[in-house]
Parts: structure tokens; sequence; C-alpha cells
């Protein structure tokens, strides 16, 4: 794609400016040996003392240097586009030296009196208002289909409307201005148009009058159309399609991240804890239990009987499972237990 870039006009100053006066061209006139320009005023001059160019020293003429000089309307027309208010500024020095030293210029045109109608205007300034017409662009005129247009005013698509903007104004506020006048939703793209042409969101209405020669014999003739956005349209379809699959995978993908992490065969947390009510199982075999055994009188007085224990199992670590009367021995008494 082609990139805009901006230029300033102190970059274009050696190709606008006359090097006999250092100002802008006013009357551009070339040496035609050459190609060299200068001001019509300063090269006439010039050449009353020399028949050689200014720059690169060529001889203009042997004997008649005016002969082969003429006047450049487009050089003259780029500078006055180029360099801001100088048509107008030139135009009032005309009118104000004309009016005060009277003289007869019936020969000259009305631009040399500083005279220039509307109509005859090339020079369109920022600050001058511009008057223009918008009409819907029907493309059906041309042989194709009409395309979809959120229209809710019939009237407003069938006729044109006319504005005034000011000729600084670019593309971009005029496509506001339409979307908004008409609650055009953001679905939905303006398209500027001159003719059948396409006009590019910097384009002011003065580039537009320089670049298509409107002649000022009517407003400026401009179209729009309304067409979806095919762009956003995909770019929203995609999301939300990425977004359907992500919550549906999102899960199964949780189960198998939890299963792949989980190694194979390995019985799961639950079934590997006892419950708080289950007893500890032990690989290895219980004892039966062993009775109690009474409790003998200490100093002559029975004791008391202790409160019944529960019953628990004893696990013997590395003895047998034989069951067999052992002697106890009690303050000096032997006892069978068993």
């Amino acid at each position: 794609m082609h990139r805009t870039t901006r230029i300033k006009i102190t970059e274009l100053n050696p190709h606008l400016m006359c090097v006999l006066c250092g100002g802008y061209f006013i009357d551009a006139t070339t040496i035609i040996e050459c190609l060299h320009s200068f001001c019509k005023m300063c090269i006439v001059r010039y050449l009353e003392a020399s028949k050689y160019c200014p720059i690169c020293d060529v001889q203009v003429h042997k004997t008649k240097p005016l002969l082969n000089i003429r006047s450049d309307k487009t050089l003259q027309d780029i500078v006055y586009k180029l360099v801001p208010g100088l048509f107008k500024n030139e135009m009032k020095r005309r009118r104000d030296f004309y009016s005060e030293h009277p003289v007869d210029v019936s020969n000259g045109s009305n631009e040399d009196r500083g005279e220039v109608a509307d109509d005859d205007k090339r020079i369109i300034t920022d600050d001058e208002i511009i008057s223009l017409s918008i009409e819907f662009f029907n493309h059906s005129r041309l042989g194709g289909a009409v395309e979809d247009k959120p229209s809710k005013d019939q009237n407003m698509i069938a006729n044109k409307r006319y504005l005034q903007c000011p000729a600084a104004m670019t593309v971009m506020h005029l496509r506001k201005f339409l979307r908004s006048k008409m609650d055009i939703p953001n679905a939905y793209q303006v398209e500027v148009m001159y003719e059948d042409e396409p006009l590019k969101d910097y384009y002011t209405l003065m580039d537009i009058a320089y670049i298509y020669t409107w002649r000022r014999n009517g407003p400026l003739p401009l179209k729009y159309r309304v067409r979806p956005n095919c762009k956003k349209m995909k770019v929203s379809h995609a999301q939300q399609e990425g977004q359907n699959s992500a919550s549906r995978s999102g899960p199964e993908s949780d189960s198998a991240s939890d299963k792949a992490g989980s190694p194979s065969g390995a019985p799961s947390t639950s079934s590997s804890l006892p419950s708080p009510g289950t007893p500890a199982q032990s690989p290895l075999p219980q004892l039966p239990q062993l009775p109690q055994l009474p409790q003998l009188p200490v100093n002559g007085t029975p004791a008391a009987a202790p409160p019944p224990t529960p019953s628990r199992s004893f696990t013997q670590f590395g003895g047998g499972g034989s069951n067999k009367p052992r002697n106890v021995t009690l303050n000096g008494s032997a006892t069978s237990s068993g």
C-alpha cells in the first residue's frame, strides 16, 4: 500500500522561489534554452542588461533575449496552490495599485488587474466556503446490483442535500457527519465518492476540487454509499467461535490434564485413605484379647474395681501367635494368668 507522507513547504522552497528577488514566483516565466524559471518582472529587468541565464550562464539570445522566455501558468498555479494566502494577497496588491495609479489596462486580463470572478478562480484558500451536494450512490445506474443499506429515510437517500463547508474540511469529517445524521450503526461503513471513485479520508475539499478540476459552475458533486463492514464482521465471528470452542474444550482439557498428571494404575486418594469410622487394618496377625487381671488387696484393704475398659487389639511385633499362661509376681506372691 502507498503511504501518505506530508512534506513541509520549506522543503519545496528551492523549487518555488526566484533567485533574483528571493520571493515566491509571481507570474512565473521560464527561459526556453535552459528551463530555469523566474518572476516575470525580475527576469525582464535582468535581461535588459545581460543576455545570459542568471543560474547556468547559458546564452538566452544573441540580440533579443525576451524572445526566448515564456510564461509558465502551470508552475504559477502550483505556487499559488502550495503557498497559503499568496494568491489572495497578490490580487489585493494589484487592485490597490491600479486604484492608486489609474492606467488603461484594457488589454490585460482580469487577473492582471486583480479582479477575478468567482467562476474564473483557479485558486482556493483554506478559509474559503465551498458549496457541495451530497446524494446516495445508486449502483444500479451503472448496471450493477443494489447493495444492502440500512436506510431509515428513503427521502434522505433519494434526494440531494446541499452543504456549505470550509475548504479545509476533510472527507473523514464528512463521513462522521453522515453517520451521525443518519444514525448509521458501526457495523456499516460510509464511503464518500466523486462520481464512482471512493475518496481518501485525508482529502480536503480543496484537494478534491484541484484533483478533479472542479470549475465552480455548480456545487461540488459528491456521493456516498453504505455497506457492511466486512472486516469487523469477520473478526467478530472468529472471536465468537474461538470463545465458544474454548468454553467447550475447557472442562475436557482440565480433566484430561488431571488424568495425564496422575500415574497410571495408582489408586485414587479417596480409596487409599481410611474413613474415620473404619479401624485400620494391619498386615500382621492379631493376638486374642487377654483377660483382665484381678485387683489384689493392698495393706488388707480391698481395692475398688476399676471401670471396664474397651477392648483393644494388640499387635505383636516379632513374636508368635501362641496363647500360653505366664507367671506374674505381685508383692511376693505368685499368680498364674491365662
